[in-house]
């Protein structure tokens, strides 16, 4: 993958330095400070910074799955005033994450075109990949954390003092239930499709894709008996899987090989899909062209590098699921 090697960029193929015996390995994120509503340190230790309205950054792709994370909670939390956005091009090129237009990363760093010089800034000897969401302070001029489960976790709590919104989504009575359910999530189905779109091996393809589907069976069996993942509240399990699933049909099917059914053969899946699209927002955070020109891009999965024209996706079609509506849809503080 394009990289940073001491600071000095690397070119490179997507994922390369990730790839072990012909599977897909994610290699972890370096950059894990945290925001809370004064600066204390958060639950576990980790250095804080305090909640300023206009003070942070997201820095992020609408090809990505995980930034697409941050985009949700984003949304949901009214934090569209509160943390600016940049918006990177959806092709990964020789220069990595590329800003049609220089991006401001504030007075200390100045205008930024690459993703890479975000991270070099922060650290002048980095080694590692270049990755998406970067949640960036403007002031000081660095990164505070690029793992987008921890922007989400931030995103959630940190700035409810300033919006007045307090709606949890990752809510202490359901944090258990939440963190089962996450666990299988990410890596038979987050991760899952990126283990087979990325293998090397016959062996390591079929392993992944699998997974895949024995966790998508096992989540229409359940969304069958339950609005949401954690039952009847929407929470981060639902933000985690809604952004592989939005992707499902129109980029892993066919470009990561994950095409032993497609999910508008699960109906409970699709359907739970389509209710939440169709929320007030959603739809803001999902650019499916940019999904596709991204995806099918990626030159060692897709030589030719030619977008497909299909598949038709209809995220606007009612959904069926009046039988399950329950009380409360959002949980809060």
């Amino acid at each position: 993958m394009p990289q940073l090697v001491d600071g000095k960029w690397e070119k490179g193929d997507v994922a390369a330095s990730e790839m072990k015996g012909g599977a897909f390995h994610r290699e972890p994120t370096s950059f894990r400070n945290w925001i809370t509503p004064d600066g204390s340190p958060a639950p576990e230790g980790q250095a804080g910074l305090p909640a300023e309205a206009g003070r942070y950054k997201l820095f992020v792709s609408y090809l990505c799955p995980w930034a697409s994370r941050t985009l949700m909670m984003r949304k949901l939390k009214g934090l569209e005033e509160i943390v600016c956005l940049s918006v990177s091009e959806p092709e990964l090129g020789e220069n990595g994450w590329t800003y049609t237009e220089p991006q401001d990363a504030g007075p200390r760093v100045g205008k930024v075109r690459y993703q890479y010089e975000l991270y070099a800034a922060s650290d002048p000897h980095y080694t590692g990949k270049v990755s998406v969401p970067v949640l960036w302070d403007l002031k000081e001029g660095r990164i505070v954390n690029n793992e987008s489960a921890d922007i989400l976790g931030i995103l959630n709590t940190a700035f409810d003092r300033l919006t007045g919104n307090d709606l949890d989504f990752y809510p202490a009575s359901l944090r258990p239930k939440i963190d089962r359910w996450n666990a299988p999530i990410y890596d038979k189905v987050n991760n899952g499709v990126y283990r087979a779109g990325f293998a090397k091996t016959q062996g390591s393809y079929e392993a992944a894709v699998t997974d895949v589907f024995e966790m998508l069976d096992t989540l229409e069996v359940h969304l069958g008996e339950n609005r949401y993942v954690a039952g009847s509240h929407f929470t981060e399990a639902d933000i985690r899987l809604f952004v592989t699933l939005i992707r499902f049909d129109a980029a892993y099917n066919g470009v990561f090989k994950c095409n032993i059914r497609r999910l508008e053969d699960y109906p409970n899946l699709s359907s739970y899909l389509r209710e939440i699209y169709q929320w007030p927002g959603i739809a803001e955070t999902v650019k499916i062209d940019q999904i596709k020109r991204g995806y099918y891009s990626i030159a060692h999965v897709n030589p030719t590098m030619i977008v497909p024209v299909g598949p038709i996706l209809d995220f606007n079609r009612p959904h069926d699921r009046g039988r399950l509506k329950g009380e409360g849809v959002f949980h809060k503080g």
